[in-house]
């Protein structure tokens, strides 16, 4: 449970900003209880941000494809800087064109001289350093942005992994999405967020091609708070890694499909003691369809019910569920399409209008999709015992 006095926070965004790093600190935080505002120069709220998935597959540089479209919720023309206490600003390739903006230097300006937490990642440093921020101070980014920041004056720091993290002062920096745990757990602090009760120990139950935000935007957020949380999945181990899809709302009569980014697991299925954690989470994604089928995949879930342990599944994850047989006499909702599923189990159908919308149902939290994820997290979170002061 997330409880907030008014905290407000500003998200930068730009077409091609990378897409882990827009939407997992967008809807962490609002799970939080933080108001986050996205804006971009140029356009309104209801405008979108095309996004890019950027990953390390091995070559010399990270590859690049179309991620989600990211939706704006302010417009960057009404920004009142004072009504802010944070600003926050993602990497991808959006920077380098943002850094060059006078109205987007005099915003982040404006930030730095009131002393608020900044928070940049990735590429978003070349904005820092535009700004004329970085001079004299400690920060970290993508290695390759480094030479810029040693050329603005700052004290470079070499990322010892992708993950790494660096504070100085109201500034907080990070190397990739891949550290955003820290990242956003330091952001949250920054803001005076107190966490408690997060010593908890839960698990993600992964395929290939599950959703690309429905497995990184909870693990991630989790992660954040300080719970331990692993990802397993069928016939591999810990290290492999799992392609995701990246599911879309562009006016079709069905979501689209692209190519996500590589997840990658941390714990082994087999030999997996499952009575070890106490919260499951199933992602969506085409991934269910087949996992369903699998019988200790449906063991596992069906121990986690009989515990009366929580466990949030959203979108297609719902098939697993019906599969298992724990859905009889339950409340639940799920993407519209497996309304089917949901029903023949046994269960009472819950519209979810609008998509966004998420239930409880004693030790069962079900959402329809991304969109949904704020509430996703916000209710795993209350029947863990989580909560977010500031």
């Amino acid at each position: 449970m997330a409880q907030s006095k008014s905290k407000s926070v500003l998200l930068l965004c730009g077409d091609f900003m990378e897409d882990y790093e827009a939407m997992v600190p967008f809807q962490a935080l609002i799970a939080y209880g933080v108001s986050v505002d996205a804006v971009c120069p140029e356009k309104k709220a209801g405008d979108i941000c095309r996004t890019a998935i950027h990953d390390l597959l091995g070559h010399q540089t990270y590859s690049e494809s179309r991620g989600h479209n990211f939706t704006l919720n302010a417009t960057f023309d009404e920004i009142d800087i004072d009504k802010y206490d944070g600003l926050v600003l993602p990497g991808g390739r959006a920077p380098e064109y943002l850094a060059i903006n006078s109205s987007v230097q005099s915003l982040v300006r404006k930030f730095s001289d009131s002393r608020k937490p900044i928070a940049s990642v990735c590429h978003g440093q070349l904005i820092l350093a535009a700004a004329g921020l970085v001079r004299g101070r400690k920060c970290t980014a993508y290695p390759a942005v480094g030479p810029v920041l040693t050329a603005a004056g700052a004290s470079w720091i070499e990322p010892e992994s992708m993950a790494a993290c660096v504070v100085d002062g109201n500034i907080i920096t990070a190397a990739t999405y891949e550290g955003h745990p820290e990242f956003i757990q330091l952001f949250v602090k920054a803001l005076g967020g107190n966490i408690t009760g997060s010593d908890k120990r839960i698990l993600f139950l992964c395929g290939d091609y599950m959703e690309d935000y429905e497995v990184a935007v909870p693990f991630q957020s989790l992660q954040a708070l300080g719970c331990h949380v692993d990802a397993v999945c069928p016939k591999k181990k810990a290290g492999d890694s799992c392609p995701t899809a990246v599911h879309d709302f562009e006016g079709d009569q069905t979501y689209s499909e692209k190519p996500g980014h590589n997840f990658t697991l941390t714990a082994d299925f087999e030999g997996l003691d499952a009575s070890s954690y106490d919260a499951l989470v199933i992602p969506g994604g085409r991934a269910p369809e087949y996992l369903a089928l699998n019988a200790r995949v449906i063991a596992i879930v069906k121990e986690f019910m009989a515990a009366r342990k929580p466990v949030a599944s959203i979108c297609h994850g719902q098939q697993i569920l019906s599969a298992a047989g724990v859905l009889q006499g339950r409340k639940c909702t799920a993407y519209p399409a497996v309304k089917l599923n949901v029903e023949l189990s046994g269960a009472t159908w819950l519209e979810p209008d609008p998509i966004d919308r998420c239930f409880t149902d004693g030790n069962l939290v079900t959402g329809a999709a991304w969109p949904g994820h704020p509430q996703f997290i916000s209710q795993l979170m209350a029947l863990l015992g989580i909560q977010v002061a500031f």
